[in-house]
């Protein structure tokens, strides 16, 4: 099978890379990435000379990419802006990226007849105080971030409703693991508390989210690759759900700090209060998640203290910097 993955030097990306050239060797991969902010060459360095896999920098929103895909039987697309903070107040970018890279991606699919599958994300459901969504439910984004993502997964649909593209919707919970950018809540808890700086938390820290190890994610992306049906879209979840404070309090734990570190900070705006999804539809697949979170927490926070020159080099830009001013100000 011939792949060209989008934002493969991104977290969710650069891992589905490895584990796929891991797992099929045969298999080729064309990772295209802009390598912006969030994207790191670094992220595949293990594999960059592997003969099966080839890197392009390319913006998906430009329209001679599809000079560059050719002969391929499908495009992942895990590019996207992906921070609901910087979405907050920089909305435009995620437009762009989200929905008008998804469209451009979608055109070359229908022009080379390609299979699409897009990396979505559980948060086009919004939040619900109780019970769970599943793949049918109503649409109900609260932020630019989320609402960039529904816009491109009703597009994806409308590809395959009126030219027929094949394609698959992917909406995973929260992912965490290495690799993962330390703007994100995971591995700024962790990195802080190495450091001994506070912890910034919004709110009173009672907001709840589902998690999953991105490896849990890569194996049920792998399966819906190759047993998906068209047209259809797929939860994915280890339907372990956790309020952002206890996650924190976890991590002081394992690391034996104080949760004095522990900040609470103002709350950011359309602050979603629950997710949650059932994902039935791929369990009937063969898939399952594997991880417990405690054991997949600990794997993190390992790594995290294993790799401190890749994340330091990060958090002490000015451009880092800068965003976790704007953010917990």
């Amino acid at each position: 099978m011939k792949i060209v993955i989008t934002g493969g030097c991104g977290f969710i990306g650069s891992n589905f890379i490895r584990y796929i050239l891991e797992k099929y060797p045969s298999y080729k991969i064309l990772n295209i990435d802009k390598l912006t902010y969030a994207g790191n060459l670094e992220n595949l360095k293990d594999i960059e000379k592997n003969p099966n896999y080839k890197f392009l920098k390319k913006d998906i929103c430009e329209k001679d990419l599809e000079e560059f895909i050719d002969d391929y039987d499908v495009i992942v697309n895990f590019a996207a802006e992906s921070h609901v903070d910087r979405s907050i107040y920089q909305p435009e970018i995620f437009l762009k990226t989200d929905i008008l890279g998804t469209f451009n991606l979608l055109e070359i699919c229908k022009k080379k007849n390609i299979r699409f599958i897009q990396i979505s994300t559980d948060e086009v459901y919004g939040s619900i105080e109780k019970g769970s969504f599943e793949e049918n439910s109503n649409l109900n984004p609260s932020n630019p971030y989320s609402a960039s993502k529904a816009s491109a997964d009703l597009l994806t649909l409308s590809f395959f409703k009126t030219y027929k593209v094949g394609v698959n919707i992917i909406r995973s919970c929260n992912n965490y693991g290495p690799y993962q950018y330390p703007e994100k809540f995971i591995p700024l808890m962790i990195t802080n508390a190495i450091e001994n700086k506070k912890l910034p938390i919004y709110g009173d820290g009672l907001y709840i989210r589902e998690w999953i190890f991105v490896l849990d994610n890569c194996k049920a992306i792998d399966i819906i690759l190759h047993k998906g049906k068209e047209g259809e879209i797929y939860n994915v979840s280890s339907e372990f759900s956790i309020p952002n404070i206890e996650i924190a309090k976890k991590i002081l734990e394992y690391l034996g700090k104080s949760e004095d570190l522990i900040e609470f900070v103002k709350d950011r705006p359309g602050h979603d209060r629950r997710y949650s999804i059932k994902c039935e539809k791929i369990k009937k697949l063969g898939w399952s998640a594997e991880t417990d979170f405690e054991k997949g927490l600990a794997f993190t926070i390992e790594w995290y203290i294993k790799n401190k020159n890749w994340w330091r080099k990060i958090k002490y830009s000015k451009s880092f910097i800068s965003h976790l001013e704007k953010t917990y100000k």
